[in-house]
């Protein structure tokens, strides 16, 4: 069963958004270049993507670096947050320029962010600052041995998988 929200997407958003998710053209002009694959003029296109974000559909749109390449440090944190100040912590949490995910688990650690500082020592005074948020019970540092996975991409074609 498909979301809502899918339901809404026309085949032109559908294209749209396949296109600039897997493969966002590195030109100059970048909408002009998917409008002219998915058959509409480039304002239409730029229409759409604003509605897209607007309707919560698209988040952000930007790159995806490996950060340890960069020479940043990251991990993924959990927190046990008292229920009362879950939405707190989380606004809190989402506050810090290097957090990249920040979500609700139905867990003992029930706040989960990935988090990326340009040294070791700024990630952890971030990470004892947010242990010292009102709310926060416990926190797990959970750095990364191995990566094996970066992206996800949805496909929006309307056609209904096989199996």
């Amino acid at each position: 069963m498909k979301p809502a929200a899918l339901n809404k997407l026309d085949p032109a958003d559908r294209a749209i958004l396949n296109i600039i998710q897997t493969r966002f053209p590195l030109v100059s002009r970048p909408y002009a270049a998917v409008a002219a694959e998915v058959g509409l003029g480039e304002a239409e296109v730029l229409t759409r993507v604003a509605a897209l974000k607007a309707a919560g559909i698209i988040r952000r749109i930007g790159g995806i670096f490996a950060s340890d390449k960069l020479g940043f440090s990251s991990t993924l944190v959990a927190l046990k947050v008292a229920a009362e100040k879950i939405e707190a912590v989380a606004l809190a949490v989402s506050a810090y320029p290097g957090v990249t995910h920040n979500y609700e688990r139905a867990h003992e650690f029930n706040l989960w962010f990935t988090l990326v500082s340009r040294t070791e020592a700024e990630l952890e005074q971030i990470l004892n600052e947010i242990m010292c948020l009102d709310g926060v019970l416990k926190l797990r540092n959970l750095p990364a041995l191995k990566l094996f996975k970066i992206g996800v991409n949805f496909d929006l074609t309307e056609e209904e998988p096989c199996c």
